[in-house]
């Protein structure tokens, strides 16, 4: 029975633990005083520093002794983290492909995305907030051979694009971190918090991200998500057998190893999906009934606390088949306890879940009573040795195969290990993102596994467009950039599979919706209207850069209104304009209606009215004269008071 805590709640608990899931790397621990016998006393505390720069716009200076994880510029990671952006993602229809394999097809629902992944995953911030299931990420694991993102935490484009190194058609420069650079971890530590950081809001409640890694930042990667998620949504590290024992290692040692930490959004609230049960696991169900193959373990507790004083309502007699009284009783005699309580049994005994044998007790034939589990629709319980998934070399293989003999990727990850992933940490109906998708193996996974158990998940696959150098087989082979392998990947899977198993009755998505990041589609004078220049006022002034389209103006207006990027978009023309409609899978309405031509008419503000949208979207100087300007509120009033009324 529970004791009364006759006192009022500690608010001050309250309030820590709220910070500390809003701010899980706020939390630490300081020196409080010391005991009588000189010791320190340590207690909880929020890092007041940590917290000031999480809420701050600029660099908080000040910093105290205390317990904690530090590297030089962590604090403008943070600010990086934290600072805003106007960028937007460009549609690319010609390099798509529609679900069922078509070129230039619009219709899947899959997201391939180029450009630094900083800025991607801060885009996606609205849209997909609290709505990818799971997050897999193979980042550079800092051997010093291979690229880091370098970010650039105060200079403009211009100075940016100005410094020597390798950088792309974005502005985002990539340099091999080795130890010659003077900042070997701190380059790396920089690069990783900032993604991580943004990756976890956008991970549902009962989320997970897993991280390929090896030694060289294992252990400063895990301190990171420590911070970031909290040490107690560490789930495990799975251990990987890489499968290329002649690999190089370090200090006389072979590395076979390479490791996947996985971190929880919410501990309480995540679930590890069981894995299907193989041949050699099925051995151990060796007894069989009218009901199917099982196996049986004892009711009684054994192990630790297994007396009766341990759980006394769990000792209480079972009637065995001869009629006679069976209780709880310990190797040497002593009373000990069942597993569960007499109303379970109860039930178990109605589902024919407990089995009954005689055993020779010091002379004496007596009954046994034990549990039945069989093994119809039972899964195996994953570990965190993976040491049964297909190796590195086979996935080399099997991207040369695909490209025709081709390697025109190095150090692939098996196709197997990302599936094993996806089948454990999401559900059919799950959006799975990769913010390193590198040859996109992920994307390949998640066809494929959709292929093995009839799935509808989603991928978003992000990956800056680092440069194939000339000396490369990719190059030679006609890639000029990592994206162009990885959108080409996913095109030659698809129609892999699409000629191995057909379409499944139409349910298969194997396309993919390009997008590219690229400066907003908005002039300066947009977000800085003091800023007004000569040159624009000798023109009619517009918001708008004179080479977007209208359909690069959808896609930021989707990502300012949280809209899915793989929604629906229907084009039609009403009253000579073009108007896009866009439906988000699972919503039955006309979500967003947006027009963006000049000279719309009052007829066409009318039509789209009467479609009783969400959001209705317009150019702001997009009426033909005042008089249509002037009666727009009142159209909408008429016909559709409660749709939000958005311009550009």
């Amino acid at each position: 029975m529970d004791r009364l805590k006759m006192h009022t709640p500690n608010l001050a608990d309250e309030n820590y633990r709220k910070l500390a899931e809003l701010f899980p790397n706020a939390v630490t621990e300081t020196i409080t005083g010391y005991d009588e016998e000189g010791k320190p006393i340590v207690e909880r505390a929020i890092d007041k520093d940590v917290l000031m720069q999480e809420i701050s716009t600029h660099v908080v200076e000040g910093r105290e002794e205390r317990y904690q994880f530090t590297w030089p510029d962590k604090k403008k990671a943070i600010l990086a983290a934290n600072a805003p952006i106007s960028a937007t993602l460009r549609p690319v229809k010609e390099e798509s492909v529609g679900k069922d394999g078509t070129p230039g097809g619009w219709d899947s629902q899959n997201l391939y995305i180029e450009g630094d992944n900083q800025d991607v995953l801060k885009l996606l911030q609205e849209t997909y907030l609290g709505k990818v299931k799971l997050i897999y990420i193979d980042p550079p694991y800092n051997t010093g051979n291979d690229f880091v993102y370098e970010d650039d935490f105060v200079e403009n484009m211009e100075n940016y694009l100005a410094r020597s190194g390798q950088f792309d058609e974005f502005g985002n420069r990539l340099e091999q971190n080795t130890v010659s650079n003077g900042r070997f971890h701190t380059d790396w530590l920089n690069m990783i918090y900032t993604r991580i950081k943004l990756s976890k809001n956008l991970l549902t409640e009962d989320g997970l991200i897993f991280i390929s890694i090896d030694d060289h930042e294992l252990f400063n990667l895990k301190k990171v998500c420590d911070e970031i998620f909290g040490e107690n949504n560490c789930l495990t590290c799975i251990t990987r057998a890489t499968g290329t024992p002649t690999g190089g290692g370090f200090d006389g040692l072979v590395n076979e190893l390479d490791y996947l930490l996985v971190y929880a959004r919410n501990k309480e609230k995540c679930k590890i999906n069981g894995l299907p049960m193989d041949e050699e696991s099925a051995k151990i169900y060796d007894q069989r009934d009218e009901y199917g193959k099982y196996l049986i373990r004892p009711l009684r507790r054994t192990g630790g606390e297994d007396r009766r004083e341990d759980r006394p309502t769990m000792f209480f007699p079972i009637v065995a088949p001869d009629g006679s009284e069976v209780y709880p009783i310990g190797p040497t005699g002593y009373e000990s306890r069942w597993i569960c309580s007499s109303d379970t049994v109860k039930k178990m005994e109605k589902e024919h879940l407990i089995a009954w044998k005689k055993v020779n007790k010091n002379g004496v034939s007596v009954w046994q009573v034990y549990q039945k589990f069989y093994l119809e629709n039972r899964t195996k319980t994953p570990g965190n040795l993976w040491d049964d998934v297909e190796g590195n070399k086979k996935a080399t293989r099997d991207i040369r195969e695909l490209f025709n003999g081709d390697k025109v990727f190095d150090f692939p990850k098996p196709v197997g290990l990302l599936m094993k992933a996806i089948l454990i940490g999401s559900d059919k109906e799950s959006i799975i993102l990769d913010f390193f998708s590198g040859s996109s193996t992920t994307a390949h996974a998640v066809i494929k596994q959709n292929v093995e158990d009839g799935g509808r998940r989603r991928f978003i696959m992000v990956q800056i467009p680092e440069i194939c150098t000339e000396s490369t087989e990719a190059y030679k082979a006609g890639y000029k950039n990592i994206c162009e392998i990885g959108k080409e990947r996913i095109r030659r899977t698809g129609k892999q599979i699409k000629d191995e198993v057909g379409m499944i009755a139409g349910e298969l998505d194997i396309g993919f919706r390009v997008l590219r990041l690229d400066s907003s589609n908005m002039e300066d004078v947009y977000y800085n209207p003091t800023e007004l220049s000569r040159d624009l006022l000798g023109r009619t002034v517009d918001n708008i850069k004179i080479d977007r389209t209208p359909e690069d103006l959808l896609f930021q207006v989707m990502l300012d209104l949280g809209v899915d990027l793989s929604s629906s978009i229907d084009e039609r023309m009403i009253g000579g304009k073009k108007v896009f409609i866009v439906k988000p899978d699972g919503i039955d309405m006309e979500y967003l209606v947006a027009c963006f031509d000049s000279d719309v008419t009052d007829a066409t503000v009318t039509e789209i009215a009467k479609m009783k949208p969400y959001y209705a979207v317009f150019r702001d100087n997009g009426m033909t004269n005042d008089s249509v300007a002037t009666n727009f509120e009142q159209i909408f009033k008429t016909y559709s008071p409660q749709t939000e009324r958005k311009v550009l």
